[in-house]
């Protein structure tokens, strides 16, 4: 298989990148990732955002934005924004309370996704969704997490954020079983350390099974993208971002 490149969810460097986005993006650059993931454009357009990253020989792995953002008529600016940026992964970071509150909020949800994957499908775009922790909060005897997914179609990317799951509560054997239930699905997977002794710890420092992860990721999860998201500082948040890709080098990533 082909290697699975890096990227950097640049939520890990919001105010670097309010202060000096080109700076930022540049430094990311020079770490050795190659590409990123949006989480908010900092007033810029996609011709500029698209025209920096390719400067820098950047890819774009995805974007994080919100469901209202792919509904009704904001889909047709969202795809043609997209369409420039030059990404096709459109992944749902979160769901306001009532989307969620019950198993047939969930339900209905995936049905919502559904129909936005089939609207997408012909850009050559995909949708997604991504985790915190109450998707692992049981409800009516089944994590959120599979209620969703049992529901959404094979084309629906599920990605996964392994510090947000564990931080929930899912144990580091379980994301292991998570990746195996749905082969193919973690089309890019969001690369988050967790540790239960230091809630500071960079990939590779805390309580992952990184080379199991890794080992699925690349067999059978369909990963496209590797994506680093660093959102606890045990130094400046750069240096954090350069220190966990140093180390996913180290691990042979």
């Amino acid at each position: 298989m082909a290697r699975i490149p890096v990227a950097l969810q640049l939520y890990s460097v919001r105010d670097d990148c309010a202060r000096d986005l080109p700076g930022t993006l540049k430094a990311v650059a020079e770490m050795g990732y190659e590409g990123v993931e949006f989480a908010g454009y900092y007033g810029r357009t996609a011709k500029e955002l698209r025209s920096m990253l390719d400067d820098l020989g950047l890819k774009v792995a995805g974007t994080h934005i919100g469901l209202d953002t792919l509904l009704g008529d904001e889909l047709v600016k969202t795809v043609e924004f997209n369409q420039v940026l030059g990404n096709k992964f459109l992944i749902v970071p979160g769901l306001p309370e009532e989307r969620r509150r019950s198993k047939e909020a969930w339900l209905e949800t995936a049905r919502i996704m559904n129909e936005i994957s089939d609207k997408v499908k012909e850009y050559g775009m995909r949708v997604g969704y991504h985790n915190h922790g109450v998707e692992f909060q049981m409800m009516e005897g089944q994590w959120p997490w599979d209620i969703f997914f049992g529901a959404a179609n094979p084309d629906v990317v599920m990605q996964l954020d392994i510090g947000n799951a564990m931080h929930g509560g899912v144990t580091a054997d379980q994301i292991l079983e998570i990746l195996r239930r749905y082969p193919g699905r973690a089309a890019t997977i969001h690369v988050k350390e967790f540790s239960a002794t230091n809630d500071k710890a960079l990939i590779g420092e805390g309580d992952v099974k990184w080379s199991e992860v890794f080992q699925l990721c690349e067999s059978i999860g369909g990963t496209e993208w590797y994506i680093v998201e660093q959102e606890s500082y045990a130094y400046e948040p750069l240096e954090c971002v350069r220190r966990c890709r140093e180390n996913l080098k180290r691990m042979g990533i």
